[in-house]
């Protein structure tokens, strides 16, 4: 699943604030925003449609009730999915190969994969 560059903001926000956000609370944090205040409801059902996000309930602004909105992934697992959506799929050696070699991975990074990465021989 691709999401759209007005549909990655939203999900910016959603996953920065890490709280169930309405609407409104969307066009008052979206400071970055390509998309208009009057088609953030479009947006809304295209990413539930997606199933990236959900409703979590309801918050009430001044007379009336809105929805909120949470997200049904992280962004991390998003770009994993769109990673292996793709047609051609990497090969994950050279996908691994790739992300070690970049210069933001430091030793704890390093130390924190190693775990993870027995913690998962355990589990097969």
């Amino acid at each position: 699943m691709e999401l759209t560059k007005s549909e990655m903001e939203i999900m910016d926000v959603l996953w920065g604030k890490q709280a169930p956000l309405s609407r409104a609370d969307l066009l008052e944090h979206g400071e970055e925003k390509s998309w208009k205040d009057s088609s953030v409801h479009i947006l809304l059902n295209g990413l539930l449609q997606k199933g990236v996000i959900r409703e979590a309930g309801f918050v009430r602004r001044s007379k009336t009730y809105g929805r909120t909105f949470v997200p049904t992934l992280t962004r991390e697992e998003y770009y994993a999915a769109t990673i292996f959506s793709h047609r051609y799929k990497p090969e994950l050696e050279g996908l691994f190969s790739a992300l070690l070699s970049r210069p933001e991975v430091t030793r704890e990074t390093l130390d924190h994969l190693q775990n993870m990465v027995l913690q998962r021989r355990q589990e097969l």
